[in-house]
């Protein structure tokens, strides 16, 4: 599992703008007003072939302004959850009672800090770092987030102070259970274990933390992992709930097999396709469970309805075939763990390098690659070059004249003639001798 490292600071030191330039993305909103971030936000850093998860967090102040003492709770889950944290610090403004108050937190936290002494875009202003030793902590690093200075060196020194990752020797194959609150997720571990290991209530948000139950079947060994419900950003503002969100991230991140809930009492709303994409931007192989069965009238009929709304609704994952069951009464609750066996399988599948470039010089044969001002895509070779996602290098004349249609083509193409279902696929193209 990756690493993970969190920024943390007072609001208005220019966290924002530090994650985007790390993760090369405008995802955090960014405005010169203190306290804009609340929830904490993600991403993803790769940097000198090392990976590292992200977090941005909420501006900690002392004041009585609404939703801090939410925002410090979420600090204090990602400093929880954190291996390295960030303190970032105004490089032009003395420090204050909140400067004060975060350093006695990490203090507290006995994890590793290194100060980012923002707004240092002048040579001569770097020298300003030597009054944030006060804080005690012996690494800063002076950068300039809005002129793009000093980031060579933070990132150094983040890896220097991230453990490599450490192999997972637990063998069995790991799966989570995610979904909004109250779609019954807890309720289906408990079917499927045929036991009750986790709390069932029907009141939202009952499980705060992931879960671990290790279980057999069919003398496999398996993990699953419950976790607490998925809120929307932004909508709920209560304490523990903030604990949980990362968590569920977490989960996701060391699961093989991401099984996300959806209810058939409340239908397919814009928060399950969400809750989808953590999954598929982690690469997961997905099953895509309805619960709540037992409250369809004519389950037959109704079996046809949600296949046509799944389909519109998530034309993004159009691999993933859907289970549908009740944890309550246990109706077709034996069609989830092969659902979950295939996905991982499919997400693990080697395919043999004659076999892929044959089904690929069929396919351009049936379908020419279209000539973009007078030149025309040319594939020499194809290989897989990795699983957990499969992915599939080209090797090209030049990787320039891929269009998105094309690619699309090709990818239906090899999900044709291979058993793919359940796992997303990378499609890289490469000019020929280019390293990947």
């Amino acid at each position: 599992m990756r690493k993970c490292v969190c920024l943390i600071g007072r609001p208005n030191v220019g966290k924002s703008t530090i994650f985007n330039r790390l993760i090369g993305e405008s995802k955090s909103i960014i405005l010169d007003t203190p306290g804009i971030t609340r929830d904490r936000i993600y991403g993803n850093v790769h940097y000198n072939d090392r990976d590292f998860l992200l977090i941005d967090t909420g501006g900690i102040d002392l004041g009585a302004g609404d939703f801090n003492k939410d925002i410090e709770a979420q600090c204090e889950i990602a400093i929880d959850e954190a291996d390295l944290i960030v303190f970032v610090v105004d490089g032009r403004s003395e420090l204050n009672q909140n400067d004060y108050y975060i350093r006695d937190m990490l203090k507290k936290s006995g994890k590793k800090v290194i100060i980012a002494a923002n707004k240092l875009d002048n040579p001569k202003m770097q020298e300003e770092i030597y009054n944030f030793y006060e804080l005690g902590f012996p690494c800063i690093i002076p950068v300039s987030a809005s002129h793009n200075i000093g980031f060579g060196d933070l990132l150094d020194e983040i890896i220097k102070n991230i453990p490599s990752n450490v192999p997972d020797f637990d063998t069995s194959l790991k799966f989570c259970v995610i979904g909004r609150p109250n779609v019954g997720k807890s309720s289906l571990i408990n079917a499927l274990l045929n036991e009750n290991r986790s709390i069932v209530s029907n009141i939202a948000g009952t499980t705060r933390d992931a879960i671990d139950t290790k279980f057999k079947y069919n003398n496999r060994d398996f993990t699953v992992i419950d976790t607490a419900g998925m809120r929307k950003k932004g909508k709920v503002y209560e304490a523990i709930e903030k604990y949980s969100m990362i968590r569920s991230l977490r989960a996701i991140e060391r699961s093989d097999v991401c099984v996300v809930v959806i209810s058939a009492l409340d239908g397919i709303i814009e928060h399950d396709k969400h809750i989808v994409s953590y999954a598929l931007e982690l690469g997961k192989a997905i099953v895509l469970v309805v619960n709540k069965w037992d409250t369809i009238d004519d389950p037959n009929t109704a079996i046809k309805k949600w296949t046509t709304d799944i389909q519109n609704n998530f034309q993004f994952i159009p691999y993933v075939k859907p289970v549908f069951l009740s944890a309550l009464t246990k109706k077709r609750i034996h069609m989830l763990m092969p659902a979950i066996i295939t996905a991982y399988d499919n997400a693990t599948r080697e395919i043999k390098t004659s076999t892929l470039n044959d089904v690929i010089s069929n396919a351009v044969l049936m379908h020419e690659p279209p000539s973009y001002k007078g030149r025309r895509l040319k594939i020499y070779f194809v290989s897989q070059t990795g699983i957990r996602p499969p992915k599939f290098t080209f090797d090209v004349n030049d990787k320039g004249l891929i269009h998105f249609s094309y690619e699309r083509y090709l990818e239906n193409r090899i999900r044709e003639n291979f058993e793919l279902d359940g796992t997303p696929i990378i499609l890289q193209f490469k000019n020929k001798g280019e390293k990947e």
